[in-house]
């Protein structure tokens, strides 16, 4: 018998996947719109993913003998089948760092009017975002006007989308309530509410237009003079959205919540309903009734929406601030906790196999043989990669095809 604390996970299959959607209609996405090389990585991946193309292995039941083929993911962080075991890892860690005291959980979000900058600069104005939100932050904590004076720890996640995958770059930021001082001893806020979200707006809101305007100084930015001077007045008349909760009991669940954004961009498997006539379906929840809808967008229109959100190579969308961030994070947490009274536990799930790990999360033994349920799967032959490959004549048909 589990306790309230695990969790099973779903191992339904998906009826539908972004995949199939890709394989149907991205040459009608091919003739609207350019299919820039970032893009067409993601694509070839999604494509891919779990199929000859990318080889596997070969199992065989050490009982019954029956045969089952397993072919490799593709590991592309922007996959939705690829990154529940990467997400988990990270939660486990996660969970074992989280301190004994409240839990804010701070979200940054920035203007709609900076969405057409953002997504031509997207590595250069994502960068800003996270200096301005982990500035602010850290200044507010080392200020003993807010009534701590020390420093500050969190880790930030970047978010880029709606619920119907428009485009809302925000930060999403878990803050332990307390600092560590100077003299290496924690304190906690006694406060309600971490920082004053007013002020907060307004420091976050200048220092990220201070941070934008000396990359366009420094010609980082490609943008018309004028446009650039209507784009901060605007900017700067507009009141910037920082949101704060209360203190947080639970963090377990923030960071369950958080996670599902962690390893995945935009939109998962399991929420697409439909794909029919050109046209796919899929529900998220109206945030303003809490209740769960649909939306139907045509395949073109999905696929762009989809890949508006893919990240920059090497870009880190998880970061953290503060005490946490450099090399002595281990060590500050042990502090932090011993100086608690909470004395670190050995992390049981540290070094678990996918095996152990999946089982545990949804109570499914993939080492059980399916037919018999007496035997283990064994790996008896490795299956190469399917050379040459087909899919770039799926994504880039040649002029025969097109003829055709």
């Amino acid at each position: 018998m589990r306790t309230e604390n695990e969790k099973i996970v779903s191992t339904k299959k998906p009826t539908f996947e972004v995949a199939d959607i890709l394989r149907e209609h991205i040459g009608q996405y091919r003739d609207a719109y350019p299919l820039f090389p970032e893009h067409y990585k993601i694509v070839h991946n999604l494509l891919s993913c779990r199929t000859k193309e990318l080889g596997g292995h070969m199992e065989k039941c050490d009982h019954c003998g029956t045969d089952r083929i397993s072919y490799n993911s593709c590991q592309n962080r922007h996959c939705p089948k690829c990154q529940n075991m990467p997400r988990e890892k990270w939660l486990e860690a996660r969970k074992a760092e989280l301190l004994p005291v409240p839990y804010y959980h701070n979200v940054f979000t920035l203007p709609h009017d900076l969405n057409p900058l953002i997504l031509s600069e997207k590595k250069i104005m994502l960068n800003i975002l996270f200096k301005a939100v982990s500035q602010s932050l850290l200044e507010f904590g080392q200020n003993p006007k807010n009534g701590l004076g020390g420093k500050l720890g969190f880790i930030a996640i970047l978010r880029t989308w709606d619920q119907q995958l428009n485009v809302h770059f925000h930060l999403h930021c878990l803050i332990p309530g307390g600092v560590l001082k100077s003299d290496g001893s924690w304190e906690t806020t006694q406060k309600a509410y971490l920082f004053n979200v007013k002020a907060m707006s307004k420091v976050f809101r200048g220092k990220f237009l201070d941070l934008m305007t000396r990359a366009y100084r420094n010609k980082e930015l490609a943008v018309n003079p004028d446009q650039f001077t209507k784009l901060k007045e605007s900017l700067y008349s507009k009141k910037w959205v920082v949101y704060i909760q209360k203190p947080i009991k639970c963090p377990e669940y923030v960071l369950e919540y958080l996670g599902r954004y962690t390893h995945r961009m935009a939109i998962s498997n399991h929420r697409i309903i439909s794909v029919d006539d050109g046209k796919v379906t899929f529900k998220y929840k109206n945030r303003k009734t809490n209740k769960t809808v649909s939306c139907t967008l045509t395949a073109v229109e999905f696929i762009r929406r989809f890949l508006l959100h893919s990240i920059p190579i090497g870009f880190m969308r998880i970061r953290h601030f503060g005490f946490p961030s450099n090399c002595r994070k281990s060590e500050n947490i042990k502090e932090i906790k011993s100086f608690l009274g909470q004395f670190a536990e050995p992390d049981k799930d540290i070094g678990k196999s996918i095996e152990e790990m999946i089982l545990k999360l949804t109570g499914t033994d993939i080492t059980l043989c399916p037919c018999c349920k007496k035997g283990k799967m064994r790996v008896v032959a490795e299956l190469p990669k399917k050379t040459p490959s087909a899919l770039p004549e799926i994504i880039w048909p040649s002029i025969k095809q097109k003829a055709a």
